[in-house]
């Protein structure tokens, strides 16, 4: 999946956000440093999930000598503290700030286009529970990535079919 250019960093959504986070962080007694700031503000910034080799790569051109290993680290620390998730399916992460951490997040994923998008479906978490419950499973954590394809690609390719069948 190509990725798509991230906006500026100092955008007044993503400057929000990070005042947000800080304000999370600061609660917990927790220490948002430099680097986790601005790998927070890469991923805020980054208009699709984005992975730790593409952080690693903007870290690099702009400080030169950040390793992977740091970026870890930071993205680690982002993750305890429930400021992002990271998407297995594609092995990136996605800004989530204002939810508890290990609220149980949920993604629709397109595979046409990449677009991810977080739902809130309690339904279908209420079930999930009952059923673990049902076999004696507590469960501790949930992501639920569903793949298929967003409207917007639907709507491509029924109008693509609609213009073939015409000529």
């Amino acid at each position: 999946m190509p990725e798509r250019e991230s906006a500026p960093i100092t955008r007044p959504s993503v400057a929000a956000k990070l005042a947000q986070a800080q304000a999370i962080v600061e609660a917990r007694r927790a220490r948002l440093t430099p680097l986790r700031r601005e790998v927070l503000s890469l991923i805020l910034a980054a208009e699709s999930p984005i992975g730790a080799y593409d952080l690693l790569a903007r870290l690099r051109d702009r400080h030169g000598n950040a390793a992977p290993p740091t970026v870890y680290r930071a993205l680690d620390f982002l993750l305890e503290n429930g400021l992002i998730h990271r998407i297995s399916r594609l092995a990136a992460f996605i800004a989530c700030i204002g939810h508890a951490p290990g609220h149980a997040a949920q993604f629709l994923i397109c595979r046409d286009c990449g677009e991810v998008a977080e739902i809130d479906a309690p339904d279908v978490i209420t079930a999930l529970k009952s059923a673990a419950a049902q076999r004696g499973f507590t469960i501790a954590g949930v992501t639920i990535e569903a793949e298929g394809v967003c409207a917007a690609c639907q709507a491509r390719t029924l109008s693509s079919k609609a213009e073939s069948s015409e000529t």
